[in-house]
């Protein structure tokens, strides 16, 4: 029977799908909530002024489009991302395969200045560069890690990555819409969407704590402020133009 690493890895260190996706749901979550606000928010202050009524289903309409359309682009710029990262690490690996070959010696130099500066004396460092001077393969593993600071790939899937972008940008993003589903337009209606924006980013930092466990006022804090600066901003911005 094959021996599964990376469903050892999970198990071992408690790791699930939150944590294993916790940069796409994070990334594509605060975006969509952001995103999607941006156009309440614009509406909102330009209706401030008196210069411009839009209605509910306006709303709605260009919440949605604005919703869908850069979901889809968050989605695929994750997969091409995905996709540009797994091609260049193994371009970059295959060059330094050919390069322990071609030049074994300045290879060997720089694979034990290397462990030395990792904190192995001399003697061991020069006794375990001997040894991965037998292993090529396992060697430029250890240079791409070390020398270019680069992570084998091979376990993240740019497919399912960028589904769970675009996901996330759906589901959190929605919710600024929500008060707008089931009120006519009004002052309480935006500022029931605020309050929802705010549940969301706080329930996007809260989902982040919970993967990370750290400190859980910095994990809502940062996510809530952040997007909040990114809210006013919008609104501003409708105002300005409103006005």
């Amino acid at each position: 029977m094959r021996f599964d690493w990376t469903q050892h890895r999970r198990n071992a260190h408690g790791l699930g799908r939150i944590q294993e996706f916790l940069k796409q749901l994070v990334y594509g979550g605060n975006d969509g909530i952001v995103t999607t606000f941006a156009i309440v928010a614009g509406f909102a202050g330009a209706q401030a002024e008196g210069v411009a009524q839009i209605g509910g289903l306006a709303v709605l309409v260009f919440g949605l489009a604005n919703l869908f359309a850069d979901g889809v682009s968050m989605g695929l710029g994750e997969f091409l991302s995905g996709r540009a990262e797994h091609d260049l690490y193994h371009k970059r690996r295959k060059l330094e395969i050919q390069a322990i070959a071609e030049d074994p010696e300045q290879e060997r130099d720089e694979m034990f200045t290397i462990l030395c500066q990792r904190g192995l004396p001399p003697g061991e460092a020069d006794a375990v560069t001997d040894i991965f001077m037998r292993h090529p393969d396992m060697m430029a593993d250890l240079m791409m890690t070390y020398e270019f600071g680069m992570h084998d790939p091979a376990e993240d899937d740019p497919a399912v990555n960028g589904l769970f972008t675009f996901g996330s940008f759906i589901v959190f993003g929605s919710i600024p819409l929500v008060p707008y589903f089931v009120a006519a337009p009004s002052p309480l209606t935006f500022y029931a969407s605020v309050g929802a924006t705010f549940t969301a980013l706080a329930g996007l930092g809260l989902l982040r704590w919970y993967a990370t466990r750290e400190r859980l006022a910095r994990a809502v804090g940062e996510t809530v402020v952040l997007g909040a600066t990114c809210a006013a901003v919008a609104f501003a911005v409708g105002w300005v133009v409103g006005g």
